[in-house]
């Protein structure tokens, strides 16, 4: 069997030492959070996607949400300390974070931007997370997520 092309987030995490759990599936155009856990058997409570948004000041900033949820922007501005905060483009995605929509991953961006996390994420011991390009999810303890990017939990959704 041929071996795995690591990505920039498995990379991080092998760098730091990080335990995690690498998920590949079949895919090659964008598909959504649901059913990306659909074909890796992920329960959906315990899947995230990662957003990025834009604050009013310029700043960039990722989320990281349950599938199933949408990002409360009120809250999400509050937790970042923002006037208010808004979705990038999808053009602008590979320019910013260096990973392609549906592969976003808040694991080895092209910069450090901030990182919160659902407080949801903290039910659980492990979460499943983009590995950084479409096809792959990564299973990763959420202790270390926080740790490896700096980031915080906070009530983030709807």
């Amino acid at each position: 069997m041929a071996k795995e092309a690591k990505t920039n987030a498995m990379r991080l995490l092998d760098r730091k030492k990080v335990p995690y759990e690498a998920f590949p599936y079949e895919c090659d155009e964008f598909i959504d959070g649901c059913h990306s856990a659909d074909l890796i058997g992920a329960p959906y409570e315990q899947s995230f996607k990662t957003l990025v948004m834009e604050g009013k000041s310029g700043a960039y900033y990722v989320f990281v949400v349950p599938i199933e949820k949408e990002v409360d922007r009120k809250a999400a501005a509050r937790a970042v300390g923002e006037k208010s905060v808004d979705m990038i483009h999808v053009k602008d995605i590979l320019k910013i974070t260096g990973y392609v929509r549906g592969g976003c991953s808040p694991l080895g961006m092209k910069k450090q931007y901030p990182v919160i996390f659902d407080s949801s994420a903290e039910q659980f011991q492990e979460i499943y997370v983009s590995g950084g390009r479409i096809g792959l999810t990564l299973k990763v303890p959420i202790e270390k997520l926080l740790e490896v990017t700096n980031g915080k939990t906070a009530d983030i959704t709807v």
